[in-house]
């Protein structure tokens, strides 16, 4: 059996969203309830998952957490078109452990490498029910929008993905390579 992976894009939003938002409600996408997101990423102490552009984040939104983790960025999972197909181990923690997750995270050696405070709506369709498109405001950064397929043929994915910006409009946005740990720590750096 096949394991389903994420396939998605990310391009920055000059606008702050307004244009998407619209287009979203024009076209049958129904928002979720907005959520901020508490991301904090780590590193392995040999291993600089910044270069190998691996994931290892624990992730807060209200009363739920998890642990999840990406595996190193390659040829196959990082397309020519900015399109990244990787699949995802997402670990849920119990109300109250993510102290411990981080605990146990810096008692093996893993290295905090930068928090990301993020508010995101999520946008569904009842036509595209494995798609996400998502505004994400990521706080001393940016707005970004993310559109996701979950699916096991990647190809696929990746050519759904690209309809629906260009359905929404959001095909000509800048396409953001980066992660927002990256893009996250950069800002950071730039800061006096």
């Amino acid at each position: 059996m096949t394991r389903p992976i994420e396939v998605e894009r990310k391009r920055e939003l000059a606008d702050g969203g307004e244009a998407l938002t619209r287009a979203l409600a024009e076209l049958g996408w129904t928002a979720r309830p907005p959520v901020a997101e508490v991301d904090t990423y780590y590193s392995h102490p040999d291993v600089d998952y910044m270069e190998t552009v691996e994931c290892l984040r624990v992730r807060q939104r209200g009363d739920f957490a998890e642990v999840t983790y990406k595996p190193a960025s390659t040829a196959a999972t990082h397309r020519a078109d900015s399109v990244i197909s990787k699949p995802e181990t997402n670990v849920h923690l119990a109300p109250g452990q993510v102290s411990h997750a981080a605990q146990l995270l810096e008692c093996i050696g893993m290295r905090k490498l930068v928090r990301v405070d993020k508010h995101r709506t999520g946008y569904r369709h009842r036509l595209h029910p494995g798609a996400t498109v998502s505004i994400d405001t990521v706080i001393g950064v940016g707005v970004f929008v993310e559109t996701e397929v979950i699916s096991a043929d990647a190809d696929t994915a990746a050519r759904i993905v690209g309809e629906m910006e260009t359905q929404l409009g959001v095909s000509y946005c800048p396409v953001v390579d980066l992660p927002y740990r990256d893009l996250a720590m950069s800002h950071a750096s730039a800061d006096p």
